[in-house]
């Protein structure tokens, strides 16, 4: 195999642990408040990346992470782990995985933006299909117009920033170092959605294994993330992160008996199209 094939299937994995984490994070915020789901695996991911941290014998929590462009960093992941947290809880996972495919379009806008990179007419003409395919999603001013779906595309927003932050971040910032700021992040949208909610509860056998269940794909599909971006051409392995959407939606039939509608299906496949097209076309 060569490196691009071995940094795809990375990606696979990466992916389809990011959406069985959704789908557990889904049923478990059934049973156990929301904002409980995610301190705890904030809590987990900080231990396990912490703990890594250690036993490369650096500083779990660096000075570089409160530099300024660490912090916006952070600002940025908290608005994307929040809403699109509250997304998955509360809107089909089908839709908030589509629109979530969104993100790579925004990135690509802002990076043209605000670092000044070159961004042809060509590339322009399918970010703007792509952003039409949110739009089919979304509907707006239409009968299956549902305001919570925006929850996902704040969330989406939010990680663009992170992302487009992280191109500025300090290079001196390990991938454990960086894990470890990220469930951090975490956590402290699981603190905020807690104290809306009212407070912790003590939740049954299940719902806990499927919370920390949540907490062990999570921490899977960043490492693993992590690994297919360090292995092979970044053009050839970024373009298989849409494979989530397609895990995403194999889950929301079976187990949450979704039937996404057809005003989905288009705008997905308009989201992934285009986005594959940029990723892979100059």
């Amino acid at each position: 195999m060569t490196d691009n094939h071995r940094g795809s299937l990375y990606m696979v994995t990466a992916m389809a642990g990011f959406a069985v984490e959704d789908m557990l994070i889904k049923s478990a915020a059934r049973a156990m408040p929301l904002g409980q789901v995610l301190a705890l695996m904030g809590a987990l991911g900080i231990l396990w990346f912490g703990l890594l941290s250690r036993r490369a014998a650096e500083p779990v929590f660096p000075a570089a992470l409160r530099s300024r462009t660490m912090v916006l960093r952070s600002s940025f992941e908290l608005m994307g782990r929040l809403f699109y947290s509250l997304a998955i809880a509360l809107i089909p996972l089908s839709v908030a995985s589509a629109i979530l495919q969104a993100t790579p379009l925004v990135v690509v806008a802002g990076a043209a933006l605000i670092f000044g990179e070159r961004v042809g007419l060509w590339r322009w003409a399918l970010t703007i299909i792509g952003f039409s395919g949110v739009l089919v999603i979304l509907r707006p001013g239409l009968e299956g117009f549902d305001a919570l779906s925006l929850l996902a595309v704040a969330g989406l927003l939010g990680f663009a920033g992170r992302d487009l932050a992280t191109r500025a971040a300090p290079p001196a910032l390990s991938n454990a170092q960086l894990g470890t700021s990220g469930f951090a992040v975490l956590g402290v949208a699981g603190l905020v959605i807690l104290a809306v909610q009212g407070g912790p509860i003590l939740p049954d056998a299940v719902t806990m294994a499927m919370a920390l269940g949540a907490a062990g794909f999570g921490i899977l599909g960043y490492s693993y993330l992590t690994r297919a971006m360090r292995t092979g051409e970044v053009s050839a392995v970024t373009p298989f992160r849409y494979s989530r959407l397609v895990f995403a939606m194999i889950l929301g039939v079976v187990l949450f008996a979704e039937r996404p509608d057809m005003a989905t299906l288009i705008g997905s496949a308009m989201i992934v199209g285009c986005g594959i097209l940029i990723l892979t076309r100059r």
